[in-house]
């Protein structure tokens, strides 16, 4: 954190700081242990004798005006001329101690930091580890709190299937500090993917969620079905018929009964933006009159669970008849901050 008073000293200690890339508490500290070190280098030269309390004697600097004292406890025991002595032995080991801090320099560039999060000295946070680069003073260490790998790292310390192999996060689609859409899938027979990242009442995927605030998590079913996962990814629209177009285009038409057109299409357009990503997919969305789409097959879909910060009920399931190549979207569970509600079983990093 800068220093706000405007004296000549402070303005030295802010732009040094800067420069290296560290903290300001960090150039102070540096000037400490140096005044330390001209001390008892100025003794010897006296030829006085190491006092046998040495390592228990503090140097502490004033941060505004640049004054120099050596305490030992509450007794000031600076000798007389020291700001001088200091100034003229102690510029090595300041410039050692801030070259040794640049290179424990670990980074977040703008890009990957989450929007309305802010840190604080002494705050605990897991971050994903994008890179290490070599820099112009040393190796960096380039850190994200926005990288879709943070979630899949936090899923992976929480969940025990994901640590086995039995279940798989395969995408993931993410608008950092809003809503992310994870989709997984089982290696095992028996073995539930969803309820696997939600957990018992929804704990472990409350866990992740407390590290990231107040982001909101859905968690569906993956599919080598480009169409099954195209509506599942949708959720928590209901009886989404989808089909593909045929092209390199990628592209995918979606029909949702006009009352569920406002959940596929998400608050701004996020929800159909975050499903296009995590499946690759362009998708058109239109709405459909409730008796077009009842002439529409219902194929059975996984559960997905769609998790945020309020309480909704679950949905019930619905089938219907109509061509086999259309998918709909057939159930979802929404789980809570404190509890996971679902009619069936349906939850790398350093901190």
């Amino acid at each position: 954190m800068a220093i706000q008073a405007r004296t000549e000293f402070a303005a030295a200690l802010n732009q040094l700081a800067s420069e290296k890339g560290v903290d300001v508490s960090i150039v102070i500290e540096a000037i400490e242990q140096a005044a330390l070190a001209a001390y008892r280098k100025d003794l010897s030269l006296r030829e006085e004798e190491i006092p046998e309390d040495f390592e228990e004697l503090i140097a502490h600097i004033d941060p505004v005006s640049g004054e120099i004292s050596i305490m030992r406890g509450k007794k000031n025991i600076t000798p007389p001329g020291f700001a001088r002595i200091a100034a003229q032995t102690a510029r090595q080991v300041i410039m050692q101690r801030l070259h040794e801090a640049e290179k424990d320099a670990i980074t977040e560039p703008p890009p990957e930091q989450t929007r309305d999060e802010y840190y604080h000295q002494g705050q605990r946070l897991k971050f994903y580890i994008k890179e290490i680069r070599e820099g112009r003073r040393g190796p960096e260490v380039v850190v994200s709190r926005s990288d879709p790998g943070l979630v899949k790292g936090l899923f992976a310390m929480e969940v025990p299937e994901i640590q086995t192999g039995s279940v798989v996060v395969k995408e993931i689609a993410r608008e950092a500090g809003s809503r992310t859409k994870i989709a997984a899938i089982s290696t095992q027979e028996g073995v539930d993917p969803v309820g696997s990242l939600v957990g018992q009442k929804g704990v472990r995927v409350q866990a992740v969620m407390n590290e990231l605030g107040e982001e909101r998590i859905d968690i569906i079913s993956y599919s080598e079905d480009p169409a099954r996962f195209i509506a599942s990814a949708l959720s928590p629209a209901k009886e989404v018929v989808v089909r593909l177009q045929e092209g390199e285009d990628k592209l995918a038409k979606v029909q949702v009964p006009s009352m569920q057109l406002s959940l596929a299409i998400g608050k701004g357009g996020q929800n159909v933006r975050l499903a296009a990503k995590i499946t690759g997919y362009k998708i058109d969305i239109e709405g459909a009159g409730e008796g077009t789409h009842e002439a529409k097959e219902v194929v059975p879909q996984a559960p997905q669970a769609a998790v945020d910060t309020s309480s909704a009920p679950t949905d019930k399931k619905t089938k219907k008849k109509g061509k086999p190549t259309e998918v709909v979207a057939e159930e979802v569970v929404k789980t809570d901050k404190t509890e996971s509600q679902s009619e069936e079983q349906s939850d790398q990093i350093s901190g």
